[in-house]
């Protein structure tokens, strides 16, 4: 077994950011996690990301007796977004420190990056030359939980 390499991009334009996105989907991160920094024109956050890439792998290393309860990991993810020059939030409180966020996507708009969390909150980057960084830091953690999604071919049987 090989470990996998944690991830380094960069990403410059709508197409890089695809990639991210789909990197950082289902990344969690309390609220207090995110700041924006005006003086620097930078955005950064760190979050918990699930990684996806090792999902349908086995964990390298020896066989722990919890592998079967654990058998997905996360990393801790810094996230930089340079040549920021607002960020506006909706759907949650800066103030609201420990409230947890789930990514779910990533996407250009007109004159800079949006961020879409679950439950509807929303941070609008603005910067028209931005530049996003994105590192895993350290080493992952298992973790029994793995993000899912409702299928959404499936028809709603509640209704």
């Amino acid at each position: 077994m090989t470990a996998i390499t944690p991830i380094r991009l960069r990403a410059e334009d709508e197409e890089d950011l695809k990639v991210v996105s789909a990197c950082l989907q289902d990344a969690i991160l309390p609220v207090g996690d995110m700041c924006f920094q005006p003086d620097e024109k930078r955005f950064v956050m760190v979050v918990n990301r699930f990684r996806w890439e090792a999902a349908d792998q086995p964990r390298p290393g020896p066989t722990a007796d919890d592998d079967d309860l654990a058998p997905y990991e996360r990393v801790h993810c810094g996230v930089r977004v340079e040549g920021i020059t607002g960020a506006k939030l909706r759907g949650f409180d800066l103030k609201d420190r420990g409230r947890m966020l789930e990514l779910l996507s990533m996407e250009t708009v007109e004159g800079g990056v949006a961020l879409h969390f679950a439950g509807g909150g929303c941070v609008r980057l603005d910067g028209p030359s931005w530049r996003m960084l994105v590192e895993d830091l350290g080493e992952p953690w298992p973790t029994g939980c793995k993000p899912c999604h409702p299928d959404e071919t499936t028809p709603d049987r509640t209704a």
